[in-house]
């Protein structure tokens, strides 16, 4: 991966208010893969005191954004299928890691997962983006 990009797309993920608003904290950044975190706190969870869907979706669509974005061009989600398989221990620390599958001239396909500190798998998610022929504005 080239290097200006990889540090352009950290220090603009650091700006990024949702970021900050969700605790989401970027780890990784290759071509094509991202790992984010983000730990579970009590401002996250539902009314049943569970990690609220939404909570583990932002976290997935971060890594997301970051790894359909990392070969320095925009890209932008068509779809995003997630299935919510388990939810994590109060406290626990979230990873979602989105791995490139497929990638195409106009089209990109992602695997994102998510787990807790012990490993378990949260969410499962299958994303689409569409590639647009622009280089990210910040670069």
């Amino acid at each position: 991966m080239d290097e200006k990009i990889k540090v352009a797309i950290f220090k603009q993920i650091e700006k990024e208010p949702f970021r900050k608003k969700f605790g989401l904290k970027l780890i990784d950044v290759q071509a094509g893969y991202a790992k984010v975190e983000m730990r579970f706190t009590q401002d996250l969870e539902n009314m049943f005191g569970m990690t609220h869907g939404g909570a583990i979706f932002s976290l997935i669509d971060a890594a997301f954004e970051v790894a359909s974005n990392s070969h320095g061009t925009m890209a932008v989600a068509l779809n995003m299928n997630i299935n919510y398989l388990a939810s994590p221990d109060k406290g626990a620390l979230l990873t979602a890691e989105a791995k490139e599958m497929n990638r195409t001239k106009k089209t990109a396909l992602y695997d994102i997962r998510a787990t807790d500190d012990s490993g378990k798998l949260l969410a499962s998610c299958q994303a689409l983006v569409y590639r647009l022929e622009k280089p990210l504005p910040f670069l």
